[in-house]
């Protein structure tokens, strides 16, 4: 029925079908079963944990892991001490019945029912198809949260068979934190590399592949719960570990076993875990109290609340990408509880626990309340906000090679800088994994082989296999993957060169790839490297020939501001022979007073008062006489300048404005004299300077 799945989730309608079934054997007569402790977290837990963990998108996970770990640390530590602290106040003022309940059994209930749930959030988020960074962010904290929870409860159960908690009991149990969570990395990365080993010696019996990975990842969970250790962060460590190394090794038909036989497991796991918990809601014994019950649904949702606001004031301190009140409201309502919580309750002894059935009845409604009210309202809530969904969009050659580039582009300017973020720390990793890892683990000649190259060839495999499914070709050409065949058949190396450290090959088969898969650029006419560029003889005459036009120009602009000319005093004829006799070229006796000066303009721009070309003046010789008297009263004629021939300096070309005459008129316009002081006005320019 689409029109009931796309309004309700899939946990919701198995909750409901649970609820049917065990309301349906209670009706007949027969005692319905109960979701055992046990059955959960040694059969139906893993192949959630192990399917979420194997497939974990690595690089948004390792680039919020920060804000993952304050959420799942900090955020689950105030949820329990806050949720349990005030349970308590609520059992001390509550009534009769509720007055027996002491601190530790409220802090221990507080630690059970303060976890976010994997199996819901999975179950919700992936039906809603939420962007990448809130989906690992809500999901990536309730995988990680598990320690805190793990550590809580065997703490507090501890803790209350004790007659009297000492100082050195609780920092006792602060430190065991720390072992249980990296005790369960630990153990994961240990069987993960184990698996990745077994994985290079599998070339010649392909059918258990498969079957190396689901044992050592299931002998990682249960080593790490052997010990009260996390036995959810050993199986995310292992899955994380032996995925890049195991696909590297394992044939593509054993890809696709561990691929589908996972996402099977998970979703039949999924299935019975809700199922499950509708028929022990009808099964089970419960006690109702109405002031516990509301009490602690309200406290459960103002906790987290407040807890997503205050981490997030914090956290977007530091993050560069910061998360908008909206990505904070989804966030805070997609803390969802499950399973886990159900059976951690299911697992109180009786003999300390004696209200153990109020605490099953509390944590039973609180996830009803958020499996169903939550997990139905949150996809219209998300279309009303408008939040960003998941784009789903297959990466290309392009996409992968601007990627890397990045990051060693990131990497540099750290280095540059003296920081060492986590580009730095990722590079040393890649080198190292490169340099040693990737020799001991990965069988063959892939051990050597480029990034680009494998990436390329995966995802040529995987667009052969979607042309299979889809009936585009009929089969694919080789029935054997090309990674067997290299594990089969190693090719024998070639002589390898120091610079850089690939064959000739391995070179081609990059450039054929970055051919056909990158986008084709305009062939340019000339390739030239800025270190073998060769000098050109005329550059520094072109220099100077640039820096004499530019003063020219300069000594042109500081003319225009003297554009009238002083009255030229009349000297006594005594005074006229001295000058003229001691320069005969400056002196030359005055053309006739008719004749009036020409000042040529450039034609390009001849509104500008910078156009002027004063060099260029000279004064109207005979043959320039107006024809007519009109013209004689218009005062300064304007004539467009002619245009220099090309090929030709017009500074230093010799011309009409280099004789004699205009030079005079250049001397006389650039030296206008003294000012004359009783009137300023006079001495000021025409045009005055900025204007």
């Amino acid at each position: 029925i689409p029109s009931v799945s796309s309004i309700v989730p899939e946990s919701c309608l198995l909750i409901v079908v649970g609820l049917l079934v065990g309301g349906l054997i209670k009706g007949v007569g027969e005692k319905p079963p109960i979701l055992k402790s046990e059955i959960f977290f040694l059969f139906l837990l893993p192949p959630i944990i192990l399917d979420a963990g194997y497939f974990l998108p690595l690089r948004q996970f390792t680039e919020n892991l920060g804000t993952i770990l304050i959420f799942a640390v900090v955020g689950t530590l105030w949820n329990a001490f806050f949720l349990g602290g005030l349970m308590y106040a609520v059992c001390q003022i509550g009534g009769t019945g509720l007055n027996h309940i002491g601190l530790l059994a409220n802090l221990l209930f507080g630690s059970i029912i303060s976890a976010v749930d994997p199996v819901a959030v999975l179950a919700v988020f992936e039906e809603i198809h939420i962007n990448e960074l809130l989906h690992i962010l809500v999901f990536g904290e309730s995988l990680l949260n598990d320690a805190v929870t793990v550590v809580l409860y065997h703490l507090f159960e501890e803790f209350a068979t004790f007659e009297q908690v000492t100082i050195i009991d609780i920092i006792l149990g602060f430190l065991s934190f720390f072992v249980v969570s990296l005790g369960g990395v630990f153990v994961g990365v240990i069987y993960g590399v184990i698996a990745a080993f077994t994985s290079r010696f599998t070339s010649h019996i392909r059918v258990i592949e498969p079957l190396f990975v689901f044992l050592y990842s299931y002998m990682a969970y249960l080593s790490a719960e052997l010990f009260h250790l996390s036995g959810i962060m050993a199986l995310i460590a292992s899955g994380v570990v032996m995925r890049p190394y195991v696909e590297a090794n394992i044939s593509h038909k054993s890809h696709t076993t561990i691929k589908y036989f996972l996402k099977m497991w998970s979703s039949v796991s999924e299935t019975l875990i809700f199922i499950f918990l509708g028929v022990s809601t009808v099964a089970g014994h419960h006690y109702w109290n109405w002031t516990f019950v509301l009490s602690t649904l309200l406290f459960c949702l103002i906790a987290r609340v407040l807890g997503v606001l205050g981490l997030t004031w914090f956290i977007n301190k530091f993050r560069i990408v910061k998360l908008t009140p909206k990505d904070q409201f989804i966030i805070a309502y997609g803390g969802l509880r499950g399973a886990i919580a159900f059976s951690l309750c299911y697992l109180l002894d009786y003999e300390h626990f004696n209200m153990r059935d109020m605490f099953l009845t509390a944590i039973i409604t609180v996830i009803f309340f958020t499996v169903f009210v939550q997990g139905m309202t949150i996809r219209p809530l998300v279309d009303l906000l408008a939040v960003k969904k998941k784009q789903e969009s297959k990466r290309s050659i392009n996409e992968e090679i601007h990627t890397q580039f990045l990051d060693h582009l990131l990497t540099g300017i750290e280095d540059i800088c003296g920081h060492y973020g986590h580009h730095h720390w990722k590079d040393k990793l890649n080198r190292f994994n490169k340099k040693y890892v990737k020799k001991c683990l990965i069988a063959g000649e892939r051990s050597k082989e480029p990034q680009l190259i494998a990436f390329y060839h995966k995802m040529e495999m995987k667009q052969a296999i979607e042309m299979v499914e889809s009936g585009g070709i009929a089969k694919i050409p080789s029935a054997v993957s090309t990674v067997s065949m290299q594990n089969i058949q190693p090719k024998i190396l070639p002589v390898e060169r120091a610079l850089p450290a690939l064959s000739k090959d391995k070179e081609e088969e990059i450039r054929k790839i970055l051919r056909n898969n990158l986008q084709k650029t305009r062939q340019r006419l000339r390739s030239y490297n800025r270190h073998t560029l060769v000098a050109d003889p005329y550059e520094e005459a072109w220099n100077q020939m640039l820096l004499r036009r530019q003063k020219v120009r300069q000594m042109e602009q500081k003319m225009n501001n003297y554009l009238t000319v002083p009255a030229h005093k009349v000297d006594s004829p005594t005074m006229s022979r001295a000058r003229i006799g001691s320069d005969p070229l400056a002196y030359e006796p005055k053309a006739d007073s008719e004749n009036l000066p020409i000042i040529t303009i450039d034609p390009a721009s001849p509104q500008s008062p910078e156009s002027v070309d004063l060099a260029n003046e000279e004064l109207k010789g005979s043959s320039h006489v107006s024809s007519s008297p009109e013209e004689d009263e218009e005062g300064l004629v304007m004539r467009p300048k002619e245009p220099s021939s090309p090929g030709t300096d017009d500074v230093f070309t010799p011309g009409t404005s280099d004789s004699p005459s205009n030079q005079r008129m250049l001397r006389c316009l650039s030296d206008p004299g003294p000012r004359p002081e009783p009137e300023p006005e006079e001495g000021e320019p025409f045009i005055p300077k900025g204007q």
